[in-house]
């Protein structure tokens, strides 16, 4: 469902602003990593993580700096990007680089992923139920993405926009999922909560382990 026009458009936003927030389409690094604070609420400590649509390793770079010392593998269909991340943490011996393929890596405690859903393309909602369905297989402990909600007043065209509630509801019932539901969030002080965070458990959600909201 990945099309190359989606490869090629990441590919136009690497050429054009360099290796930034905004080569994967963030308005800027603040709102990126706030987000990554968000997702990584899901355990503390975290274990292991999966990252899928690692784009240029930022979620590793943030929880690098962030005390995170355990295994991460970041997974991309951008070859670009992939090839950064792989130069930028060439020291990095507990970090690994996948190409994205059908079959996820295992042997991760948590799968996460950020920004991924927010672009329009044919089917969102069969590309969304299908990566959650892939990372939950792949995932040990449980997985933490986040999404456009459909709560909002204002809608950009070309993003995508979804009911965090029907997602909740696939993810509760379709995965029989331990889940948390995070709309309380904003990524600038004064902000507004236009997206949703959500945190799927195999085991009962940790005491102290997520933030509910």
């Amino acid at each position: 469902m990945i099309s190359d026009k989606l490869i090629d458009h990441y590919r136009g936003l690497l050429s054009e602003h360099g290796p930034t927030a905004k080569a994967v389409h963030w308005a800027d690094s603040q709102s990126q990593n706030a987000r990554f604070s968000i997702l990584a609420e899901i355990a503390d400590p975290l274990g292991s993580v999966l990252d899928f649509g690692c784009g240029l390793g930022d979620l590793l770079a943030h929880l690098r700096q962030n005390g995170f010392g355990g295994r991460y593998c970041g997974v991309d269909i951008v070859p670009e990007f992939v090839a950064h991340v792989e130069n930028a943490f060439d020291g990095d011996v507990k970090a690994v680089l996948d190409t994205g393929d059908l079959e996820l890596p295992r042997g991760y405690d948590f799968a996460m992923l950020s920004g991924v859903f927010n672009n329009r393309m044919d089917d969102n909602r069969a590309f969304m139920e299908d990566t959650i369905r892939r990372m939950w297989n792949a995932a040990g402990r449980g997985i933490a993405f986040n999404a456009m909600s459909s709560w909002v007043d204002y809608q950009d065209p070309d993003l995508w926009y979804v009911d965090p509630l029907e997602v909740f509801a696939f993810c509760k019932g379709e995965l029989g999922a331990n889940v948390v539901l995070r709309h309380d969030y904003v990524l600038r002080e004064g902000g507004y909560p236009f997206e949703f965070a959500l945190y799927a458990y195999r085991d009962p959600v940790p005491a102290g382990g997520a933030s509910k909201g």
